[in-house]
């Protein structure tokens, strides 16, 4: 399946400033990629004389199409080379129906895909992520040491139960959704779905009321239902190398100012831990969680650039 037969994405984009919206002259080609019998989807602004590549992660509550809108096709018209990717469970990538899908499975996929780049040439490569895609590039910079850099919306350790008191949608899911979770898992029941909406806060998702709405309808993003197998690792993923020990790349968090979801406070105290490699705090103006804001859009592009540019 391509995003030509999914229309949820049209209607989203539409909530962001005009030139980012997508037209004939202006839109990503489509690709597929095998990986363990997932037939796993690719936006791709393709640039054989890009001197860098960079590989976008969606979080729990979007897609790789919407990453393309908002941060893929700026930096391609910079003239990188830009890959989106649908993660299985997400986005039009087919699940290979064998398997139950975890957080771990992410990772490993991430790892992957960028030694598969690698065999093409060794052009640098540089992941950015948002919403629990920021601690995804973190997970897997940890496993796949060839990464020049890693730019974050968040920074998420959710083992951290202060994490989670904030990012879960009640009391409840905050102190007994993990467990009950892993109870699942223990009895055969991982498979079972839950909408995402259901146990975390993702009516904080975007502070536009109009395209939350979308987003919440939108089956492929923030209307998803994941398997509690997922759920579990994830709210509970150890990386390979803790902060402390980090010396892989450089990092960059790109907050936005109004996230009603994740704010600074959540991300900072994991970042803090890492002391062998530069850290970087920029703060979009105005910006959602997922930002459709046209300042926090520009801050957020000119933030990565110049990100990219001192650690090429």
């Amino acid at each position: 399946m391509n995003y030509s037969e999914q229309k949820n994405w049209k209607r989203i984009i539409t909530f962001l400033p005009g030139k980012y919206h997508f037209n004939k002259e202006y839109y990503p080609s489509e690709e597929h990629w095998d990986w363990k019998g997932n037939d796993v989807h690719l936006d791709t602004f393709r640039n054989p004389d890009a001197e860098a590549k960079i590989i976008l992660l969606h979080g729990v509550g979007t897609n790789g199409r919407q990453m393309s809108a908002i941060i893929g096709g700026p930096l391609a018209m910079d003239g990188y080379e830009v890959i989106a990717i649908d993660m299985p469970l997400y986005g039009v990538t087919e699940v290979n129906r064998r398997m139950t899908i975890s957080y771990d499975d992410w990772v490993q996929l991430g790892s992957d895909y960028i030694d598969f780049e690698r065999t093409k040439d060794e052009r640098p490569i540089f992941l950015y992520g948002l919403s629990a895609g920021g601690m995804e590039t973190y997970h897997i910079a940890c496993r796949n040491s060839h990464i020049k850099g890693i730019i974050g919306m968040t920074f998420l350790d959710q083992r951290n139960q202060a994490v989670r008191n904030e990012t879960t949608n009640t009391v409840f899911w905050a102190h007994f959704g993990t467990p009950l979770a892993g109870l699942s898992v223990k009895m055969g029941l991982g498979g079972m779905k839950m909408k995402m909406s259901v146990c975390s806060k993702m009516s904080a998702l975007c502070n536009d009321k109009e395209c939350l709405k979308e987003l919440l309808a939108d089956p492929t993003s923030a209307g998803n239902r994941i398997p509690m197998k997922f759920i579990y690792s994830y709210m509970n993923y150890a990386p390979e190398t803790e902060p402390e020990n980090f010396d892989v790349c450089p990092v960059l968090l790109t907050q936005p100012e109004k996230d009603r979801w994740t704010p600074l406070a959540l991300s900072q105290p994991f970042l803090d831990r890492i002391k062998k490699v530069p850290v970087k705090i920029t703060v979009l103006e105005d910006g959602s969680h997922f930002p459709v804001e046209e300042m926090a859009l520009e801050q957020l592009h000119d933030n990565i650039l110049q990100f990219i540019k001192e650690n090429l």
